[in-house]
């Protein structure tokens, strides 16, 4: 989704249709939120790429009717069948769900091309089914956005736990390095004569290699936490199934 609240690009040029859909729109209760329409001029579906909308609702009948009036039926074919072709094609392309209203009684009742819904607009019925059918695909497209999120979150959670699982694994073989290295500073701190530039070092040598040494400890400390943890959540896991059972 484009946000909390979900956006409808309206493409009509007769104002009577943007009207029919907000009408009939259905209220959403929590935690749904009632999308936001943004009405174009259909003259504007021509390039779609790029532009901010979660659902887009198209008036073919608009032409279909325009053209229908024309006196040269051959020409009323090509050019609705033209224009038609353009919008189906602009919205393909935009690659977001879309519904277009069809008024041509000759068409099958709905057809789906990709993300594309054409309708056939029965009269009384339309909007209604319109605003259910749309109210869906937001809600869709919101549980898939939740759903990406919370992927993306439990790949991090993975890979920190990679992270730590393998710092616990290594940790004794760091503990052997960092005692070697503290055993080894210490001698260097007690050793007569040396310049006061080594005695320095060797002591923050020492003072580092304590302080990894404690942050090893603390994960060995947090290890032991979590598996208590997790026994007393299962325990408590089972007295409640046993409860409702």
């Amino acid at each position: 989704m484009t946000s909390n609240r979900p956006t409808v690009l309206i493409l009509a040029s007769d104002p009577a249709f943007s009207r029919e859909i907000t009408a009939h729109w259905p209220q959403d209760p929590a935690p749904f939120n009632s999308p936001e329409f943004i009405v174009l001029d259909q003259a504007s579906s021509r390039d779609l790429k790029g532009s901010n909308y979660d659902l887009a609702i198209a008036d073919a009948s608009y032409d279909e009717k325009r053209t229908h009036n024309k006196k040269d039926e051959n020409d009323t074919g090509k050019h609705r069948n033209g224009q038609n072709h353009l919008l189906i094609q602009s919205l393909a392309a935009a690659g977001k769900p879309a519904i277009v209203i069809h008024r041509d009684r000759a068409r099958d009742f709905y057809n789906i091309q990709g993300a594309v819904i054409e309708l056939r607009g029965e009269a009384g019925i339309w909007p209604a089914l319109v605003g259910l059918l749309g109210r869906e695909i937001l809600r869709r497209c919101q549980a898939e956005s939740h759903a990406r999120e919370a992927g993306k979150t439990c790949a991090a959670a993975q890979s920190e736990a990679t992270l730590g699982r393998y710092m616990l694994e290594m940790r004794t073989n760091v503990n052997n390095a960092l005692t070697t290295v503290l055993g080894n500073a210490e001698l260097l701190v007690l050793e007569p004569g040396l310049p006061a530039t080594v005695l320095a070092q060797a002591d923050s040598i020492r003072n580092m290699a304590l302080r990894l040494h404690e942050v090893f400890r603390r994960f060995s400390s947090l290890e032991k936490e979590l598996t208590v943890a997790a026994r007393e959540s299962g325990k408590q896991s089972l007295r409640a199934a046993a409860g409702n059972s």
